[in-house]
């Protein structure tokens, strides 16, 4: 049997170290991407756990389904309108500008969405109440005028969406209601 050169020992072994570690990176890489399951013990203890919380939130669908059927409604009666859905925590999830809505909608959208959630409840009943609390106008990046409906699980906010562009925040809050409506079928 033929003795290899020291030269061809040391290419030898560095080539089979780097497929090795190639293979183990793949593998973490693998692992990385695909949480393994928790422990069962682990999930008692969280569930036992009474500092800890959970939320409902919409899906990226669900959000997308519902500002799109509120769109649809929109345009049904020739109104160009901005649509936002955000999350339980007022973090936008989607939103929809409709073709020829004002440069305005967008951003009030976004704030009636966010101002229904907050209070779980209609932007034109929060309207009302600025005559009591003339202040709540003052909290930032709410907007109270008609507009904004959240969405309910169990009578607890999980999202809300919010509609600006249509000449009356009466229109803007009933295309926000289908949307509403659309998540409920």
């Amino acid at each position: 049997m033929k003795k290899l050169s020291l030269r061809t020992r040391v290419l030898t072994g560095a080539v089979a170290a780097a497929a090795l570690g190639a293979g183990t990176f793949g593998a973490m890489s693998a692992n990385a991407s695909t949480p393994a399951a928790a422990p069962a013990a682990a999930v008692a203890a969280d569930t036992a756990n009474r500092h800890l919380q959970q939320t409902t939130h919409l899906t990226v669908a669900a959000a997308t389904k519902a500002a799109q059927a509120t769109l649809d409604a929109a345009e049904k009666e020739n109104q160009r309108v901005s649509v936002a859905v955000v999350d339980r925590n007022g973090n936008t999830v989607v939103t929809l500008r409709g073709d020829g809505a004002g440069p305005q909608s967008y951003e009030s959208a976004v704030k009636k969405a966010y101002t229904a959630v907050s209070w779980n409840a209609p932007t034109s009943e929060l309207a009302k109440r600025l005559e009591q609390a003339p202040n709540l106008k003052d909290i930032p990046g709410t907007l109270f005028l008609a507009g904004g409906a959240p969405v309910q699980v169990k009578g607890a906010p999980v999202a809300g969406i919010g509609v600006a562009g249509a000449p009356s925040g009466d229109l803007d809050e009933k295309f926000a209601k289908a949307g509403v409506a659309t998540l409920a079928k």
